[in-house]
């Protein structure tokens, strides 16, 4: 039997990182809504038993798993422990929520792609990804379709980056009071999204998730940009004065293939949610 309580709960795996970070912030706008933020030493997902005692002690309505594998250039040489987290933690997780009539909330990424467009990628566009941590992730995905009655989104993301854990952002801010000038690669395109943008939408969409409009969503924030355009804003904002040079992706080789195109198109989610997607410049400003 489930507690009654006047708020439903949401259970969130992976609280320490980013995404979770950015949920605690903007969860505080949402008091609807009862949150345990759960770290990995609350709730580590690659064990079936913790993820057992997680929904037998808290009783959640709703499970938002942010908790991923996500050290692209790593997973090159960790394959067996990015399966793990990103697909057989996944399967496990999701087949409990199946079980316990659990809302499963799943964090995604722009790599389940091969970078090659020319156009946005939907929802329905072939994903083929080009490294083990998109083919990790896809695998994931893959694994929560499988799953008979179970009411979930997935959403898929790009670009991600907040004041918390390692991303770009912070990367750049710190080379900035580090160095007076700094190459950054400008052949590839994407859109950078604010987790707290990610996180509202999360959040504001709950209510409307059903059997009807569950699948898969794309996310981020709006327009297009490049590496090297985006941390010329960084430093803009920032009021840093560094000299950004722009290089090619060959003079900056690295362990995984990076997309050279990771522009989402993110129509369905703002149709069937009414969420809002910010221009990823005026995200950034904030």
């Amino acid at each position: 039997m489930r507690l009654q309580t006047s708020h439903k709960k949401i259970l969130i795996t992976g609280a320490n990182g980013q995404l979770g970070n950015a949920l605690k912030a903007v969860s505080l706008d949402f008091t609807e809504y009862d949150y345990i933020f759960a770290s990995k030493m609350m709730v580590d997902i690659t064990s079936e038993n913790a993820i057992k005692e997680a929904i037998q002690t808290y009783q959640p309505d709703i499970i938002i798993n942010t908790a991923a594998y996500t050290a692209v250039d790593a997973a090159e040489t960790n394959e067996e422990e990015a399966y793990l987290l990103n697909e057989k933690a996944v399967h496990s997780l999701a087949t409990l929520c199946a079980n316990h009539k659990i809302t499963l909330i799943h964090i995604s990424t722009d790599y389940v792609f091969d970078g090659n467009s020319s156009i946005p990628y939907t929802e329905t566009s072939t994903p083929n990804p080009q490294t083990v941590y998109g083919k990790s992730k896809l695998a994931g995905e893959i694994a929560i379709q499988g799953i008979e009655n179970l009411t979930y989104a997935i959403v898929r993301t790009s670009w991600l980056y907040s004041d918390y854990g390692h991303n770009f952002y912070k990367t750049m801010l710190r080379l900035g009071i580090e160095r007076s000038n700094i190459s950054v690669v400008n052949d590839q395109h994407g859109i950078p999204t604010f987790a707290n943008d990610l996180a509202r939408a999360i959040l504001r969409l709950i209510p409307q998730l059903d059997d009807v409009s569950k699948g898969v969503y794309h996310y981020s924030n709006t327009g297009i940009t490049t590496w090297y355009a985006f941390a010329k804003a960084i430093f803009k904002y920032s009021k840093l004065d560094v000299k950004v040079m722009p290089v090619s992706s060959k003079e900056y080789p690295t362990a995984a293939k990076r997309p050279k195109y990771s522009i989402l198109d993110c129509t369905k989610i703002k149709k069937t949610f009414e969420v809002y997607c910010p221009f990823w410049e005026e995200a950034l400003k904030k």
